[in-house]
């Protein structure tokens, strides 16, 4: 999994967002090292939808503009654990490979 997909799974992990928010939490998140750009962004949850992961939540009409909410669904979540699990398993081998040399 991209870092940009991860990073918009894990955005979604504490609440439902609107694209926006999306944007900021992953920045926030990277420490600012991922800047997710809004084209990156859609295309991602709409193959995040596709795959199942993340669904609609609401849309609402902020200044006369829709926003449309996304949350995490199940498998999201699952998918988002096993791949937090993953990358935490590659830290620790690369960690005990740095610590021998």
């Amino acid at each position: 999994m991209q870092d940009p997909t991860y990073l918009i799974l894990l955005a979604l992990s504490d609440r439902p967002r609107h694209g926006y928010g999306i944007l900021l939490e992953a920045s926030e998140l990277s420490r600012g090292t991922i800047r997710l750009g809004p084209g990156t962004l859609y295309g991602a949850l709409e193959r995040l939808e596709e795959a199942g992961h993340v669904e609609l939540d609401r849309e609402e009409i902020e200044e006369g503009r829709p926003r449309r909410y996304y949350r995490l669904t199940r498998r999201g979540r699952r998918v988002l654990v096993e791949e937090t699990e993953r990358r935490e398993a590659l830290v620790g081998l690369a960690k005990r490979r740095l610590a021998h040399r």
